[in-house]
């Protein structure tokens, strides 16, 4: 069936296009028992101004983390694609031989990626530049966000877990531990190995061996965790399927200023460097002295990690910079939404619909229509930057959010779709290139209790853009 709706009925009834949707997009829909009063679709050839297929259009959705698609190409615009952020170590004292007479200051620059790898190279290029005993504290200038507080239980009542790590202009590995869980078969035991290992946390293991497949080992263990700012324990008990071999649990643990002072320490000492001072906020005095600079990688590369894998907390991290460079520090919510509206105001994209609260999706306030998403993504296609965002969304049946999708149909390969996810939200964004050779646009959104059922369908009119038929 031809994908062919006038555009005047983007802003129809429900009954008034039920009939032109391909009938197996809406047997889908029907199927999982969502309306089509809570979904919104366009398909459009770039550079086309009329849609092939418009569904409540203009209707205010959530978009989930296909918001990240305007967050990630207005920093490509904006910031450019080599962009990259900074942090850096200020000596604030006078260095006597290897002993630093003062304290260490640690000013981050919001890298979204300053990894446990990255942190290692910053602590080996200053023990390089001669530093070995800092005799006063290690004092972290986190000034450059204004990310306000983050409740990490008020998404989803599931603060541990690293997707709801809360934006810091200190970032240091998504404030997330690895938890690996190794089986020692003669001993009958698994042994706990933890990394980073701060030394406020406290780990308590006793975990058993059983035979049985692997499966939801996680099921198996019990886990009590105590959170807190400043320190942490976590116990490990219950039973682990040797069949499992090694695997890893990503938990995200204490507040930044307490991790970060944690892992540094960490890798300071074991660099055989000495910290004699304990952590606090503050600033580098005009007489501080830098003593390096740690870059984080490219804007694109970070956008690649952020659209491919739907990263969080780095998409946040990416929006409070927008504010932050194009106005100036500290970089907030606020500031950056309005950074982001007027830059697509300036492209003539007027989206009177849209609300931005962190600029990730992972919201329950984020709000944008099918059509505005449509006219970002055509406007990128036109932009200088496309082809590095285009490059960091999911290939169908290869690689990202879309890698287990559609492995063995004819659109694999030939789309690059952005994904969304929430509790009561199914959404997708991106480019066709179909049968023909033409690149499409396609945005379906879903707002829905029962939109996790609803991805057939959205599998369903890619296959059917593809095809063209």
């Amino acid at each position: 069936m031809p994908l062919v709706v006038a555009a005047c009925i983007a802003n129809g009834t429900a009954g008034a296009v039920e009939d032109r949707l391909p009938p197996d997009v809406a047997a889908h829909l029907k199927s999982a028992g969502i309306p089509l009063t809570a979904v919104g679709i366009v398909v459009q050839e770039v550079g086309v101004s009329r849609p092939s297929l418009a569904l409540n259009a203009t209707r205010a959705l959530n978009p989930a983390s296909t918001m990240k698609l305007v967050s990630t190409y207005a920093a490509l615009e904006l910031l450019g694609p080599n962009f990259q952020w900074k942090t850096r170590a200020f000596a604030g004292g006078p260095m006597a031989g290897d002993v630093l007479e003062g304290d260490l200051v640690l000013k981050g620059g919001g890298d979204p990626k300053l990894t446990l790898e990255s942190l290692w190279l910053f602590v080996r290029a200053l023990r390089a530049r001669g530093l070995r005993e800092i005799r006063g504290d290690l004092v972290l200038d986190r000034t450059y966000f204004d990310a306000g507080e983050h409740d990490a239980a008020r998404f989803d009542a599931e603060p541990l877990r690293p997707y709801n790590v809360g934006p810091d202009a200190l970032l240091v590995n998504f404030k997330s531990v690895r938890f690996t869980f190794s089986p020692d078969g003669e001993r009958g035991v698994v042994q706990v190995l933890a990394e980073p290992r701060p030394a406020q946390l406290e780990l308590a293991q006793s975990v058993r061996i059983v035979e049985g497949p692997c499966n939801d080992w996680r099921t198996r263990l019990k886990a009590d965790i105590q959170n807190g700012a400043t320190g942490a324990r976590v116990a490990f008990s219950g039973l682990y399927p040797a069949s499992c071999g090694e695997r890893s649990w990503n938990i995200a643990l204490l507040g930044h200023p307490a991790y970060v002072h944690g892992v540094f320490r960490q890798i300071w000492e074991e660099s055989g460097g000495v910290l004699r001072g304990s952590v606090r906020d503050g600033q580098a005095t005009p007489s501080a002295r830098l003593l390096c600079t740690q870059e984080s990688p490219s804007l694109s590369e970070i956008v690649r990690d952020i659209n491919k894998y739907s990263n969080n907390v780095m998409a946040r991290q990416l929006f409070l910079t927008l504010s932050a460079e194009l106005q100036k520090p500290p970089g907030s919510n606020g500031r950056s939404a309005e950074v982001v509206k007027a830059w697509l105001a300036q492209k003539r994209i007027e989206a009177p619909e849209l609300v931005l609260e962190n600029g990730s999706g992972l919201s329950r306030l984020e709000r944008m229509s099918a059509a505005n998403l449509a006219r970002v993504l055509d406007a990128a296609f036109q932009s200088s930057v496309m082809p590095e965002l285009m490059a960091s969304l999911p290939l169908v049946a290869s690689d990202g959010t879309m890698r287990r999708r559609l492995r063995y149909d004819s659109v694999a390969g030939q789309a690059h779709i952005k994904t969304g996810s929430l509790f009561d939200t199914r959404t997708i964004a991106g480019y066709v290139l179909d049968r023909l050779g033409r690149r499409q646009i396609i945005v379906f959104l879903i707002n829905h209790p029962n939109a996790a059922a609803g991805q057939p369908a959205q599998d369903a009119l890619l296959r059917r853009v593809y095809d063209r038929n």
